[in-house]
């Protein structure tokens, strides 16, 4: 099951690090201890909206960047789940080839599903916390053996 907390914890350090910002830079401009901010970053503590407007103002985000990026991520997760999309090889070229059993992403791994719906998905695994996903619309992803 994913968590809201998590993935929104997700969003907002994927903006602070992309800005090259530390916890200290942001929790003050946002006016909340850097300890708690951290809690929501690792997903461990869930924020007021109060709070989220203030840490996306010191990010110079707008809330609702943030919610539709957490709302796609989470739609993404149900979609893998609801189509029972299953792991397949790609080769150097981005295309998939005869379905077969992929290993769970361990760090820093790329794993990539397709389902019926032509919808292909990679998995990257950055750590225990943190896992990225991106979807890609795709048709006869998988050529005919």
């Amino acid at each position: 099951m994913i968590l809201l907390r998590r993935v929104l914890g997700d969003a907002l350090r994927a903006r602070r690090q992309a800005q090259h910002r530390t916890l200290r830079e942001v929790s003050g401009a946002a006016n909340v201890s850097l300890g708690y901010l951290s809690e929501i970053e690792r997903g461990q503590k869930e924020a007021s909206s109060e709070l989220l407007s203030s840490i996306c103002d010191a990010l110079g985000a707008q809330l609702s960047e943030v919610l539709r990026e957490v709302s796609d991520t989470l739609e993404l997760a149900e979609l893998t789940a609801a189509e029972g999309l299953r792991p397949v090889p790609v080769g150097s070229d981005g295309e998939a080839f005869a379905p077969a059993a992929a290993p769970a992403p361990r760090d820093g791994s790329v794993t990539n599903f397709v389902g019926d719906g032509g919808v292909s998905v990679a998995v990257r695994r950055d750590g225990p916390l943190r896992t990225t996903l991106k979807a890609t619309r795709t048709r006869d992803i998988i050529r005919a053996a």
